[in-house]
């Protein structure tokens, strides 16, 4: 089968097309025919061996697993032994290994079945930027009717979700994003968009949910009420050893020490969230936003793009 690997760290260009071997599942696995899967920052950063802290898990001098990608939605081709919860023809989403692929295996609980109404591509958008956005909105943020709501990196995969799910609970959603990305965000349903290039960011919010970094908790709290929540989602503006856990150590030991609540968002990858989201996608409460759809052959040209910044969304791989 035809997938994307690395044999050492880097940008894009480390990335090669190959013909490998098939995956077998294990004992409580499957085996996915991949339809389509989609890039995360997570991918990029596993590519990069960015921030260095990280390579004390996944391979210090080169990766320990050379194929990339994990969000992924497909049809289940072979089930290993004791799977009773899927059946061979299933079209399922979620998270598997290696999934920029024509094949990738997965551990059952981490698939949920696709709605028949959701695309293949829409529906590999999903799972970790889904997951990401609602454990911090709903769980983190608590997002409540009626409450004031800030999401920078409002444009990016992470952040469109965010906006819509702050909707969906009933806030007043304020979008930061760049010139490029004002309509995306105001289609997305944001109230209000601020462009981060041109204008200063201004108001008073309970919920900030910053998904775009780049900005010091001192910033961040300026603009949150008394008792308000910032939820903190990754930061690509940290340093390339630590990334964002300079910033996350700093809210945990600012947060008992002030009136607003500082968290550091580490997303868990849990069914129940992707059961969640796809009643969501199904009754169009939220729709992922693809910005291009690339070839398996053009992963490359995909990672590329999306570690400039310029993606509005997410960005798709199709076998």
């Amino acid at each position: 089968m035809k997938a994307v690997v690395q044999d050492k760290y880097g940008w894009a260009e480390v990335l090669q097309v190959r013909e490998v071997g098939r995956p077998e599942p294990a004992a409580g696995e499957v085996l996915v025919r991949v339809r389509a899967a989609s890039l995360n920052m997570a991918d990029w950063h596993l590519m990069a061996g960015e921030p260095t802290i990280m390579r004390l898990g996944f391979g210090f001098g080169r990766p320990k697993s050379p194929t990339r990608g994990s969000d992924v939605a497909g049809v289940i081709e072979q089930i290993g032994t004791g799977v009773t919860e899927l059946a061979v023809g299933d079209e399922v989403f979620g998270s598997a290994s290696g999934t920029f692929a024509e094949f990738a295996v997965a551990k059952v609980g981490r698939l949920v079945l696709k709605p028949a109404t959701v695309s293949f591509e829409h529906a590999a958008a999903t799972p970790m930027a889904g997951y990401t956005a609602l454990q911090a909105v709903r769980d983190s943020g608590m997002v409540q009717t009626g409450q004031r709501v800030l999401v920078t990196g409002a444009g990016g995969g992470v952040g469109s979700f965010a906006v819509q799910l702050a909707k969906h609970f009933g806030a007043h959603v304020t979008g930061v994003c760049s010139t490029a990305k004002i309509e995306l965000v105001s289609s997305l349903g944001a109230d209000a968009v601020i462009d981060y290039t041109a204008q200063p960011l201004v108001g008073e919010f309970d919920v900030i949910i910053d998904t775009g970094g780049g900005r010091s908790l001192s910033v961040l709290r300026s603009h949150l009420t008394p008792r308000g929540i910032a939820v903190l989602v990754g930061d690509e503006s940290g340093s390339r050893t630590w990334g964002p856990i300079g910033r996350t150590l700093q809210a945990a030991m600012w947060s008992p020490f002030v009136g607003q609540k500082l968290i550091g968002l580490l997303a868990l990858e849990r069914q129940a969230d992707l059961v969640d989201l796809a009643e969501l996608l199904e009754s169009g409460a939220i729709a992922p936003t693809i910005d291009r759809v690339f070839p398996l052959d053009e992963t490359r040209d995909a990672m590329a793009r999306l570690a400039a910044g310029s993606a509005r969304g997410k960005l798709v791989v199709v076998p």
